[in-house]
């Protein structure tokens, strides 16, 4: 996992803060990619984030992995639903420049079963953020996203911006005693490190989040703690060193009703359950 790097130096801080987006594919206008809406949590990155269908005064949400839980990372099979929490979040504008701490009332859901995901829920609306600090959240994709998209994985703890395209797709990918399903494989130009867990992952067409950011494999092992490696179909194992991946998040949308409630009985809905 993509946990924060302890002790790590302020010179990559320094290198990474200048990254930039890549232009999109020819003939297709780029969305505006900053850290606007992005936020820093204590040991890694997230995002401010609605549903296509939130509404203004609805309770914002913070989308993170289940592995930056404050708690600790939740054993297989494990879902967290409503559980209070009163975590900090440091909220940044465009220029990466911390603007606000914001404030969770609850974790609305976690699980690293099949995903890697925690969503939490603050205490302030979207009107509110909007209204006292000029920040409007990040619009979570309801559709699978594309191989070949151009995409940016966008982190509020490192104030970096990878660039990058979907490689592909993992069946399984199986890390230590998580497994998750059909992840987001990026190209290697986007090389992830320690704190970026959690990042949004942008399509830089649309501008809408299609995944977060949660793992890598550092040291080419295969399915070890760090090492996550590609299980298909047929049960083959493939490792890929120095490649990361990120989760889809099209499977939260059907999930999130009025009022921004996580309510995994919705139609479609097919995240795990407690």
């Amino acid at each position: 996992m993509k946990k924060p790097l302890v002790g790590a130096s302020l010179t990559l801080l320094l290198i990474g803060a200048a990254a930039a987006p890549a232009a999109a594919a020819s003939g297709e206008a780029a969305a505006t990619i900053d850290f606007a809406g992005t936020v820093a949590l204590s040991n890694c990155s997230g995002s401010v984030v609605r549903a296509p269908s939130s509404q203004p005064n609805d309770p914002a949400l913070v989308l993170s992995n289940g592995h930056c839980l404050e708690t600790g990372f939740p054993a297989a099979g494990e879902v967290i639903k409503d559980q209070r929490s009163s975590r900090s979040f440091s909220l940044l504008n465009s220029a990466g420049s911390k603007v606000a701490t914001l404030r969770a009332a609850k974790i609305s859901y976690a699980t690293m079963t099949d995903t890697d995901v925690s969503i939490y829920q603050l205490t302030k609306t979207y009107a509110q953020i909007q209204s006292q600090y000029g920040i409007s959240p990040l619009t979570l994709n309801d559709a699978r996203p594309v191989q070949g998209s151009a995409i940016s994985v966008v982190s509020g703890y490192w104030k970096r911006i990878y660039s990058c395209d979907i490689d592909g797709f993992a069946y399984r990918l199986k890390e230590g005693e998580w497994t998750w399903k059909d992840s987001v494989r990026y190209t290697p130009a986007c090389n992830t490190i320690g704190g970026t867990s959690g990042s949004p992952v942008i399509d830089r067409v649309t501008g809408k989040v299609v995944a977060v950011n949660n793992t890598g494999n550092e040291d080419g092992a295969s399915c070890t703690v760090n090492n996550p490696c590609e299980v298909d179909e047929s049960g083959n194992v493939t490792v890929r060193q120095g490649i990361n991946y990120a989760q889809e998040t099209y499977t939260i949308v059907p999930c999130i009703g009025p009022k921004n409630v996580i309510d995994l009985n919705r139609p479609g809905c097919t995240l795990p359950k407690p």
